[in-house]
């Protein structure tokens, strides 16, 4: 089987470029862009040779082509600060490290621009909608300027887990050349994998006559999902139930945009890559769930029949993902569409197994073999037992730091959890006290008190926080960072703006309408209030520890308390 291209220098090549790295200019990568730059690396983004030139991300973006013709499906793009692309030139090189500084590769700049993101997440995810993860992370997280260029590589990444299941592409196409293995079908996932998949993979491997290469991706997911050391523990326990010397599994560290239809080609393409010669498509293959209006991003089998379009170029054969189901008259999974009209058949859905897992239900061996659930259960106990966040918002003076102090009495009365509050003002002296209140560092301030609350959430603490917490995005960003780890409960402290100036101890407010103080929340600077809050209070017409008390039901309703 022929090698795909890599971008590694040869040793003594990559050893003199280290040393005169240290007088170019650096960047160090952030998660997602250094899952970017290992798939660039190895070969696994092949025909890419670094980051995407403006030509190709403008190809990219209208037409899934390259300024070569060539078909690509998703920008991968090297995105970085106002300030750091102002330092650096076309024709420059620059040295990109990890978060440890490690020198990973060399980038050639060849192209520095601002992109329009509104237009980019139109056309590439089909929607400038922020509910979309991959828009969302477009709009707040990624840089606002482009480099485009070449790349050298200096030093893979290093993993320290699970390295006997990790494989560059030209190791993967190695071992299917060793093994005898012409005909490979991949599956993709990005969660646990259950009987029905299993099924399912082997049904697909039997109809196309195939082998199997089980393909978990293990770099950046959709926020919330299982976490990907329990995953791959699971599809460990369950590679035990599929024939011998039929079925692998390698591990793909793939920053995922869940991008639908246009993901599953790039799943394809990546796939062509590790020398796959199928690949299965799932219904919404990719879909990052509902828009703004509570409707599907993508059509259920968009995905399919993108890939199968475009199937004879990449040479790779689309195999679509058939629904299986348990007959409990036959005793075994079925395709859906085999189903007589009088059988029974039996499912459990995604939210029916978090369920069950959440209050401890027992879960039955048809849908899962015994020991993939004892792996889940050893990372998702009941939810009563798990940590969660309370995240007040509100004005200045509207009670969120009052009614915090008084739920963390009562929930350390209780003396289940670790309770930590991480008031507004608290923070402010501790952890931020060089930012100034302008929005970028109020943005910043949020983002520090999510990262703590998430660390105390994954740990089984219980975080609270009472910031302003002005805008909606940031909000809404630290919610993805929490619920990753735990429960996450917004609380809106709806008190009107009049009855905060009533209560204004420090006589902000006052001079905030002097002029004195400038950009003050409900003043001169907005307070984006929450849509779907989990609870609103409102302090004028409930005291302290009757909020409080709200917030408990609150919290008791959700299953976190007992």
């Amino acid at each position: 089987m022929d090698k795909v291209k890599e971008l590694y220098l040869p040793s003594d090549e990559a050893a003199a470029a280290k040393a005169a790295a240290k007088d170019y200019k650096s960047w160090d990568l952030t998660p997602r862009q250094v899952c970017d730059v290992e798939m660039l690396l190895d070969g696994s983004f092949a025909p890419l040779e670094g980051f995407l030139t403006e030509a190709d991300y403008d190809g990219v973006c209208a037409s899934m082509r390259l300024a070569s013709g060539a078909l690509w499906p998703m920008p991968v793009t090297l995105d970085v600060t106002e300030a750091f692309a102002g330092e650096v030139e076309t024709g420059e090189t620059i040295a990109l490290r990890d978060q440890e500084g490690v020198l990973i590769a060399l980038m050639e700049v060849s192209d520095i621009w601002t992109p329009d993101k509104s237009a980019e997440a139109a056309m590439v995810f089909g929607a400038d909608d922020d509910r979309h993860p991959a828009v969302h992370y477009l709009k707040y997280t990624a840089g606002p300027v482009y480099l485009g260029g070449r790349l050298k590589g200096i030093e893979a990444p290093v993993h320290y887990d699970f390295r006997h299941h990790r494989h560059t592409p030209n190791e993967l196409r190695a071992l299917f050349d060793k093994w005898g293995w012409h005909r490979v079908v991949a599956f993709q996932t990005r969660n646990p994998l259950h009987r029905a998949h299993m099924e399912l993979t082997m049904r697909a491997a039997q109809e196309v006559q195939a082998n199997l290469l089980i393909h978990p991706v293990v770099g950046m997911t959709k926020p919330g999902d299982v976490d990907h050391f329990t995953r791959v523990r699971c599809y460990e326990a369950i590679l035990n139930n599929y024939p011998e010397q039929t079925t692998t599994m390698s591990l793909l560290h793939l920053a995922m945009r869940m991008g639908g239809p246009r993901e599953a080609l790039w799943h394809a393409m990546i796939r062509k890559n590790y020398g796959c010669t199928h690949f299965i498509v799932g219904r919404d293959h990719a879909g990052p769930g509902n828009n703004a209006k509570g409707e599907p991003f993508y059509g259920p089998y968009d995905a399919q029949e993108l890939v199968r379009e475009h199937e004879d170029e990449v040479g790779i054969k689309m195999v679509p993902f058939k629904m299986m189901v348990y007959s409990q008259d036959h005793a075994q999974y079925v395709p859906m569409d085999e189903v007589g009209e009088d059988e029974t058949v039996l499912n459990i859905s995604g939210t029916e197994l978090r369920r069950r897992l959440q209050v401890g239900l027992d879960i039955p061996e048809w849908f899962s073999p015994p020991e993939v659930i004892k792996e889940l259960r050893r990372t998702h106990p009941p939810r009563h037992q798990q940590g969660f966040t309370v995240f007040f918002t509100g004005l200045s003076g509207s009670g969120k730091s009052t009614i915090a102090n008084a739920l963390m009495v009562k929930l350390m009365e209780m003396g289940d959890r670790p309770v930590t509050l991480l008031d507004g003002d608290i923070v402010r002296k501790n952890l931020s006290s060089e930012l100034t209140f302008s929005k970028e560092h109020r943005d910043l301030n949020i983002r520090r008190i999510g990262f703590v609350a998430g660390e105390i959430t994954k740990n089984g603490g219980v975080a609270l926080c009472a910031p302003i917490a002005p805008y909606a995005a940031t909000r809404r960003e630290v919610r993805s960072m929490i619920e990753q780890y735990g429960a996450f409960c917004e609380i809106h402290v709806a008190t009107p703006l009049e009855i905060c100036e009533e209560r204004d101890r420090k006589g902000l407010y006052a001079k905030a309408r002097a002029g004195i103080i400038k950009q003050f929340t409900g003043i001169d600077d907005p307070y984006e209030e929450p849509e779907a809050p989990e609870l609103k209070i409102d302090t004028v017409k409930v005291s302290p520890d009757e909020a409080a008390h709200q917030v408990i039901l609150k919290l008791e309703s959700l299953g976190l308390i007992r």
